[in-house]
């Protein structure tokens, strides 16, 4: 039986985590030129099934990569020295296309970097390729007009999830130990957990998204896709800092270091699960409990979210992308008209009121945390594993009928970015055909440090149950 493109490949390289190789290349025991030629060799190898690069920089790559071994052999390397990393495409990046997988952007040549790349890049990071998007990042699954299908390496007919497609899918196809990406609305976090991986969607603020385009200004925050929670650990040391040109900028609390108390629901009382996401997380529970965490059954008051955040959301993208909605229909595919459209028809009086819903569900979440003293609250990422790829979502979860696509697919999701609250997600099983099942951590407003370290017990007390690789060969 052929090898799927997640299983591990045979050179050791690839299979070594990030805080691995970065030790590998401090102590010389790997150049970073030659780390670099064995990921762009496994990228081109998995390009053609998976699909997961939006552009390719192999040429600047290699120089970063030169530069790198110099620094590394005059005793000046920096935290991520040598390290082959990725980024979004719709994350600036100075003279390099940035179209987020829409042919009205074709000709977009940003002239500065987002803060977030920028940081990764003066660690020493080597960024070798920006990764498919769904059009404008605005739907969770893969596809997108400017760049086609991106297949879950897990399964090819199955979708690797959105916006941050290509991110999820290369990382998960062991091209690369960690790729940057993007999250206004479980846009690192759906995909993380359908290709059996750990996202973590910081704190808004925590991490810089200037300079970038109008839209979602108060919704996506830039975090990492990563194999190990460590990992994900490791790309957060560098990203969270201050940074004087956003507005939204904040610094990041200490971790106390005090035990963990884990709040734990199923669906939050209303979310749709299916059987095979439900056993996961159960079995999740009782790991925890084995491992000694305090666990308690609590959920915050909430009803779905989604009304509020599609009111924001597409409200938001209608005016961000009014110059392609207006001038260039044609150049836009039919769902993001759709999509455009929904927005042109929010009132203000609408969006004024779901701004004022926002701020009462954070208050419900502050005043849940205050009176549990949980240290995160435990749920499933998604209700459902990995769907058809041809679907934009799927029919049915937990046998209740899912009719629209901004509504009701994946509503445990909103609630973090609406709140700004930094949320995880981790492997926490796999259902019979082998397909990941993802469980997320949500917590406190600048809480992160301490919500991966959660995250990491959690993953620890599961074992093997966290695989990142499928549990057969496709």
């Amino acid at each position: 039986m052929p090898r799927s493109p997640a299983s591990p490949p045979d050179e050791p390289l690839l299979r070594a985590s990030a805080t691995e190789l970065v030790t590998l290349l401090r102590e010389r025991k790997v150049g970073a030129a030659e780390l670099l030629e064995v990921v762009l060799g496994r990228a081109d190898a998995i390009t053609a099934e998976v699909n997961p690069f939006a552009v390719r920089l192999d040429d600047t790559a290699r120089a970063a990569a030169a530069e790198s071994d110099r620094r590394i052999a005059a005793g000046t390397a920096r935290s991520l020295e040598g390290l082959p990393i990725s980024a979004k495409d719709s994350q600036w990046l100075a003279g390099v296309p940035t179209t987020s997988g829409s042919a009205a952007r074709a000709g977009f040549v940003p002239d500065r970097t987002v803060g977030a790349l920028q940081r990764v890049l003066d660690a020493g990071a080597v960024v070798f390729a920006k990764t498919t998007t769904t059009e404008f990042c605005y739907f969770a699954t893969s596809t997108a007009p400017g760049f086609g299908v991106t297949a879950n390496p897990h399964d090819l007919t199955r979708t690797a999830g959105g916006s941050s497609s290509g991110a999820a899918a290369h990382v998960a196809a062991w091209a690369g130990p960690l790729a940057l990406g993007g999250d206004g609305g479980g846009s690192i976090r759906i995909p993380a957990a359908f290709c059996g991986l750990v996202g973590h969607k910081p704190t808004f603020g925590l991490v810089s998204h200037e300079p970038s385009g109008p839209g979602w200004k108060s919704l996506v925050a830039v975090g990492p896709i990563a194999r190990t929670v460590e990992d994900a650990e490791l790309l957060m040391s560098v990203l969270a800092a201050p940074d004087p040109f956003d507005r939204h900028s904040v610094g990041l609390l200490p971790e106390s270091g005090a035990p963990l108390r884990i709040a734990v629901s199923p669906d939050l009382g209303y979310a749709p699960v299916d059987d095979a996401v439900r056993v996961a997380f159960d079995n999740a529970v009782a790991a925890l409990t084995a491992a000694g965490v305090d666990v308690v059954a609590a959920a915050p008051q909430v009803t779905s979210s989604i009304a509020t955040w599609a009111t924001i959301a597409t409200a938001e993208a209608r005016w961000s992308e009014a110059v392609e909605f207006e001038q260039y229909p044609e150049l836009l595919s039919e769902q993001v008209r759709d999509y455009l459209a929904f927005g042109e028809a929010i009132s203000a009086v609408s969006y004024v009121n779901a701004q004022f819903a926002r701020e009462r569900l954070h208050a419900v979440y502050a005043e849940f945390f205050a009176a549990t003293g949980a240290t995160a609250l435990f749920t499933p990422t998604v209700g459902t594993t990995a769907f058809d790829g041809s679907l934009h979502y799927p029919a049915r979860i937990g046998g209740v009928p899912v009719d629209e696509i901004w509504r009701d697919w994946a509503p445990l999701l909103c609630d973090a970015n609406l709140t700004g609250l930094p949320a995880t997600t981790v492997p926490i099983g796999a259902d019979r055909a082998g397909l990941p099942i993802g469980g997320q951590l949500m917590g406190p407003r600048l809480s992160d440090r301490r919500l991966l370290r959660a995250a990491a017990v959690l993953t620890a007390a599961l074992g093997s149950a966290a695989r990142t690789e499928p549990a057969r060969a496709i």
